[in-house]
């Protein structure tokens, strides 16, 4: 897709799997295999780190990266920088940037794609998606962050608690199934205004609280439209994913 820029922000030290970005998903490093996702769908496709061996990583595998600051408070902060970076090198102006998780190294190019169609649309500043809900389990775990929509696809809030809270029925898997519970995908697109307008604004309370960016942006008045594509996702946030991964074979993922 053109005039939209996708970028992979990828650092190297993390708590849970200090060196995820190099480390070999099924032998290649698995930020290459990010990139080369997303380079299925983008003309333009950089991995913006802090890092000279993922930058060389990126570098020696053909692909483009740019070196941005240790300091950034997120990924969206880096996000903003690798654009201003990235087009003062090539000269070209993008209307938006596409955020692609570097832990997803078997993303699905129809969710990027979809990503990058919602982000499109007439007024549409920021973008994202969301899958259903399988089952009681993923509702349950605080580290798959719900969302509630509106009739009009755009998020109210996000959360790391089960919502909506079904009242006066049984929590079982037949209720996830009948009702739409949505699992959010951290898969966001902005205008490339608009990114920068989100990386000025102050942390909020809802923000601090849940650990969750995209809060700060619905408390300071932003619409964030959603749509759903159920692509199954394989992300990878400790080693023992990366080695259940590993074992699973090239078909399977």
């Amino acid at each position: 897709m053109n005039n939209i820029l996708a970028i992979i922000p990828s650092r190297y030290a993390s708590t849970r799997f200090p060196g995820k970005p190099l480390a070999l998903v099924h032998g290649v490093p698995m930020v290459i295999r990010v990139y080369n996702r997303a380079s299925s769908v983008f003309s333009d496709v950089c991995v913006a780190t802090d890092d000279q061996r993922i930058f060389d990583t990126v570098r020696k595998a053909g692909g483009k990266a740019v070196m941005t600051s240790s300091s950034h408070r997120s990924g969206t902060d880096r996000c903003l920088e690798a654009l201003k970076k990235y087009s003062a090198q090539t000269g070209k102006a993008f209307d938006g940037v596409v955020n692609v998780q570097g832990d997803e190294p078997f993303i699905s190019p129809l969710q990027i794609e979809t990503l990058a169609k919602t982000l499109m649309m007439d007024g549409v500043d920021i973008a994202t998606i969301v899958k259903r809900a399988s089952g009681v389990s993923e509702l349950q775990d605080a580290n798959r962050p719900k969302v509630v929509v509106n009739k009009n696809m755009e998020a109210l809030y996000f959360s790391r608690s089960m919502i909506p809270f079904p009242r006066g029925r049984e929590l079982c898997e037949a209720t996830v199934k009948e009702l739409p519970y949505y699992l959010h995908v951290g898969l966001y697109g902005y205008r490339s205004a608009v990114l920068e307008k989100i990386c000025s604004m102050e942390e909020s309370f809802l923000e601090k609280t849940e650990k969750l960016e995209q809060l700060r942006w619905l408390e300071n008045g932003l619409k964030i439209k959603v749509a759903e594509c159920n692509e199954p996702s394989f992300g990878i946030d400790t080693p023992e994913d990366l080695e259940k991964i590993n074992k699973m074979s090239i078909d399977e993922l």
